[in-house]
């Protein structure tokens, strides 16, 4: 192993890091609006956001393939609108990855709006304050916690996507070779001292991101209960 191309992981931060900023600002809006709120088909709605957290990621691909295929809708309309293809492309990366790791986004912000009473904004509301203030001054924070919780696991989530990337985007080297694609294909080769060199870098990389997460979460809860015996 005398050269290693860091390519698979350039690509796999810049994927995840973009997958995780659109995800957790269409998981976070999304869960502000349904978890408040009760209509019909919300649970169907809510099944139809998490579905792809039970299925195979394979199946994930394959009903994105079906989508953004040449003769799939969204793949014919972006086509014709924007002469864009996404089959076999860096978007197709992008969209597999936002796609699998919104569950976990949402059902972390889902459950963290949630975990307060609704009597706090009900108080803001009746002395005046917007709908926009109440949720940047009292909801955003109450639900900090479990955001950031949603926040940490889309991004590993997303650094970690293989089945749904190979279906929709295919390997590509320098476009699509993120290091779940780069691991599969090294072995598919022989090259298995680099397929290493690629799993202990995306392991120590998901092993960070949860012993950070876990350390903060200890270290904000002690301190909020230091607050509360002051």
């Amino acid at each position: 192993m005398d050269f290693i191309d860091f390519t698979p992981l350039w690509l796999s931060f810049k994927t995840a890091a973009l997958a995780t900023v659109i995800v957790f600002i269409t998981g976070v809006f999304l869960a502000r609006i349904i978890a408040r709120n009760d209509f019909p088909g919300k649970s169907i709605l809510e099944a139809i956001m998490l579905l792809p957290l039970v299925l195979p990621p394979t199946v994930v691909g394959f009903g994105l393939l079906f989508l953004f295929g040449k003769n799939g809708l969204l793949g014919q309309l972006l086509l014709r609108l924007f002469d864009l293809q996404i089959v076999f492309t860096w978007y197709a990366v992008i969209i597999a990855a936002v796609v699998v790791s919104f569950p976990l986004m949402y059902q972390s912000a889902s459950a963290a709006f949630q975990k307060y009473e609704p009597n706090v904004e009900n108080a803001a509301y009746t002395m005046g304050a917007s709908k926009w203030k109440v949720f940047w001054t009292i909801s955003f924070p109450l639900a900090w916690p479990g955001l950031l919780a949603g926040l940490v696991l889309t991004f590993a989530r997303a650094l970690g996507e293989f089945g749904a990337t190979l279906m929709l985007a295919g390997y590509i080297p320098g476009v699509t070779d993120t290091i779940p694609l780069a691991i599969y294909f090294e072995v598919e080769a022989g090259n298995m001292e680099l397929a290493t060199f690629w799993v202990i870098i995306i392991i120590s990389l998901g092993f960070s991101a949860i012993l950070w997460l876990n350390w903060w979460s200890k270290h904000n809860m002690m301190r909020f209960s230091h607050k509360r015996g002051e």
